[in-house]
């Protein structure tokens, strides 16, 4: 289990020395848990957990408590990693002053190290903003899902060369900002190998290939938990969906069938104690 939580300058550092980061989203508290003991470097709480956890159809109708909730349970599950809270949908788009102050909710209620947020440049003077309250920013270009209908759905970016030409702009208004890091995500690796090698803060993938700083990944795609739907960039590094299924058909028939509970399953009363019951119930 790690002992040292990462900081930006740790993440920066491994920029620098060619270290590939690697995190992971999670919603609670166990998951956190086990993602910190297997050394991951930093924790994302992504509105993603409105598919994951809620089973929303998008990341849209999830909401700045549902976001603090599992932030605050991801944070115990894991007080030595780096925790990313991520902004939903409406909590940083009305205003600036309004981005501020729900990304300082994340930081004082859930103790989260960093935020993220979607956007390129037309959310510059949120980022600006955030980071001049004194937290850290992190931003998010190419397929950003809660502005998934103006690209026409979950669809990769930046295929062609003025696309990529409007990603690159983005993340360097994001670094100039003041993001301390930048995710891309479902983007050629060539554009992220681009815009990896022209900003000086870290770049992270998620979809985006192999030449950026380090991976992302959810953690219902990584141990196969989420069944609607499996993105081109993932890869499942286990079967837990089919497990759980199978677990759950096992107990059903062993409690039908009398095969569960067993002896060695039940409390049993201090001895003689259910002779004294008896006579009591007689008298």
């Amino acid at each position: 289990m790690s002992t040292k939580k990462m900081t930006r300058f740790d993440l920066q550092k491994m920029k620098q020395e060619n270290q590939k980061a690697v995190w992971v989203t999670a919603y609670d508290y166990w998951t956190a848990s086990f993602a910190e003991e297997a050394g991951m470097d930093m924790i994302l709480v992504g509105d993603s957990l409105g598919m994951c956890i809620y089973g929303y159809s998008g990341t849209v109708p999830v909401t700045m408590d549902q976001c603090i909730w599992h932030s605050e349970a991801v944070r115990r599950g894991a007080p030595n990693t780096f925790i990313i809270g991520d902004m939903p949908f409406l909590s940083y788009q009305v205003s600036v002053p309004e981005a501020v102050r729900n990304a300082g909710r994340f930081h004082k209620e859930a103790g989260v190290d960093a935020i993220k947020l979607e956007g390129g440049v037309r959310v510059c003077p949120q980022i600006q903003a955030i980071a001049d309250g004194g937290m850290l920013v992190m931003g998010h270009i190419g397929l950003t899902p809660q502005s998934s209908g103006q690209q026409g759905g979950f669809k990769a970016q930046g295929r062609t060369a003025e696309a990529a030409r409007d990603l690159i702009a983005d993340a360097k208004a994001i670094e100039a900002a003041g993001a301390f890091a930048l995710l891309v995500e479902a983007v050629p690796p060539e554009v992220c190998g681009i815009i990896r090698n022209t900003l000086q803060i870290p770049v992270y993938s998620i979809g985006a290939g192999w030449e950026a700083d380090g991976q992302l990944m959810i953690c219902s795609d990584v141990l196969g938990i989420f069944q609607a739907f499996t993105p081109k960039f993932v890869k499942k590094y286990e079967n837990l969906g089919a497990k759980t299924v199978t677990a759950f058909k096992q107990y059903v028939e062993d409690a039908r069938g009398g095969q569960f509970p067993a002896e060695e399953h039940a409390y049993k009363m201090v001895d003689g104690e259910l002779e004294k019951l008896k006579n009591l119930l007689e008298s």
